[in-house]
């Protein structure tokens, strides 16, 4: 996983309209949230810069008419809290000088990290993470031993900033999957887990029980999925527990309802859909930019430029152009609210979900401009439809003075006075109010406090906005309660959440749920 930059502005949360739910409430709007940030800089006042490894191409506002089709030019910034700040890629910052040469045991020496399988010898202590089984699942890095000279001292790579060698590997049958998304699931075989060192018994027996409840957990999405009409109930079930991220571009579609339940109505709809949205996109850019609502483009220009800084599939200019006509089309279908600043952010999910489908590559290091024009035609298309699905139930967090926000952050107060009293009184005494911290929170449903991997597992499972941000905050209380206001302040824009992985977010979702079940059909205990 790419290293993940400090937190940024504000952004948005959103309400699943029971479409990630089996639970349905008549106010779940109440529990959602959105930000309206506060960069209204111009581009011109926005002094961001190319990576020095990056193709010389525009890397400011779009070109007059933002068009489909390749191109080289990338841009990047760093944002952190208000202030835009310049850095390069992660991935381009070279091994730190200081650190320890390979350690030489019994001759045999760590040279580097890489793709190929791991080696039967033991792993030199130096070097292991006390995440190794996990590694291994997660990357498929494995380390290569060699019989070295005990006299050579051998620089390890850094492998947390190391480019993925096959960044640019597109499937051999995106056409297929394009017309039939089931066709994924026929035809792309479960993961294959390397084997561990003969010397690992105990991690590899753990380890089998893990892939041998993954593997049985799969099949019954896979059944589930390709049945003539999928079952909403029993695929949302499933997804509590997470989806297999080979099955989200296909689970996440039905869960939102975007694709039909019958199988012999997908490829069709997919077909009409998609060409709807090219339909818009043609109408709204016929004028090229002098036909364009100014004030909502204006703010798209500042905003794209912005989104996911420092990871490159972000960087590139052709997932740029593409998240401009998502954000503008949407915009102007939506006159009630417009855009607003953060919706950016919560488009980039749904692409990348969509995207891993055509690649066997990390979809935030891969380059767009490779793909197929139809190909990314249809994951922008898909992202733009299931933005819309999720944008769909929260439409008062964006009209004039964002009401949907003012109650949840209200509720949100209530709700962790009953939950954590201590708390609530020290945020009280040392006057913290919840929409310093919450508004953020509800605005971007914590995308700019977890990373976009924990963000779309959770995604998977999203059922109560609001007891999912209390039981965040919760989360933090001992620490907390021994801060003054701007430790406080402080602490809660920056929370340390970069190594997180899914299972504290499955532990956040657990307890959510518990919060949820217990105040959710106990309203009168809320307000005053």
């Amino acid at each position: 996983m790419a290293a993940r930059p400090p937190p940024a502005r504000p952004h948005i949360g959103f309400n699943p309209s029971g479409r990630f739910s089996s639970y349905s409430t008549s106010d779940w709007v109440d529990d959602d949230a959105w930000d309206s940030g506060s960069d209204s800089e111009s581009p011109t006042k926005s002094q961001w810069k190319q990576p020095p490894n990056a193709k010389q191409g525009s890397s400011t506002s779009p070109k007059p008419v933002p068009k489909s089709g390749p191109s080289n030019s990338s841009s990047s910034t760093l944002a952190s809290s208000y202030t835009h700040l310049h850095a390069p890629s992660p991935s381009s910052y070279p091994p730190r000088a200081e650190q320890a040469q390979a350690t030489v045991k019994n001759g045999w020496t760590i040279v580097r990290k890489s793709t190929d399988q791991l080696g039967g010898t033991e792993l030199d202590e130096t070097t292991h993470t006390g995440e190794g089984v996990a590694d291994v699942e997660a990357d498929g890095s494995d380390l290569i031993l060699g019989d070295m000279d005990p006299d050579v001292a051998v620089q390890p790579a850094a492998p947390s900033f190391k480019p993925r060698q096959d960044q640019g590997s597109i499937r051999d049958d995106v056409d297929e999957i394009v017309n039939d998304p089931l066709h994924l699931i026929r035809q792309r075989p479960p993961k294959r887990y390397q084997s561990l060192p003969s010397s690992s018994t105990d991690v590899s027996g753990t380890l089998a029980r893990e892939r041998s409840i993954k593997s049985n957990r799969r099949q019954k999405f896979v059944e589930c999925i390709t049945q003539e009409d999928v079952n909403m109930a029993q695929l949302r079930k499933l997804a509590w527990n997470g989806v297999p991220p080979d099955l989200r571009p296909v689970a996440w579609p039905l869960l939102l309802g975007y694709m039909p339940l019958p199988a012999p109505l997908r490829a069709s709809t997919l077909a009409r859909k998609r060409q709807e949205y090219q339909s818009l996109v043609d109408l709204a850019f016929a004028r090229n930019r002098e036909g364009l609502d100014q004030q909502i483009w204006h703010q798209i220009e500042i905003d794209v430029p912005r989104t996911r800084p420092g990871v490159k599939l972000w960087m590139h200019a052709a997932t740029q152009r593409s998240l401009e006509r998502i954000l503008y089309v949407w915009a102007i279908r939506h006159p009630a609210s417009g855009y607003v600043q953060g919706i950016n952010d919560l488009a980039t999910p749904f692409f990348q979900v969509f995207l891993s489908a055509y690649i066997d590559s990390d979809p935030e290091e891969f380059d767009p401009t490779l793909l197929p024009s139809h190909v990314l035609n249809a994951i922008e298309a898909d992202s733009f439809w299931c933005l819309s699905r999720l944008l769909d139930g929260i439409q008062d967090n964006y009209i004039a003075s964002q009401p949907g926000i003012q109650r949840s952050v209200k509720r949100m107060t209530e709700l962790v006075a009953r939950i954590d009293p201590p708390l609530a009184a020290h945020l009280d005494a040392e006057n913290v109010e919840f929409m310093q911290f919450a508004f953020r929170w509800m605005n971007c449903l914590l995308m700019r406090e977890i990373s976009v991997q924990n963000t779309i597992r959770m995604w998977d499972t999203y059922l109560f906005h609001l007891y999912v941000c209390s039981a965040f905050l919760v989360r933090w209380s001992k620490k907390l309660r021994e801060m003054d206001f701007q430790g406080i302040i402080m602490f809660l824009q920056s929370l340390p959440t970069q190594g997180w992985t899914d299972h504290e977010i499955e532990m956040l979702l657990s307890e959510a749920f518990v919060h949820y079940s217990t105040w959710h059909n106990a309203q009168s205990h809320f307000g005053k």
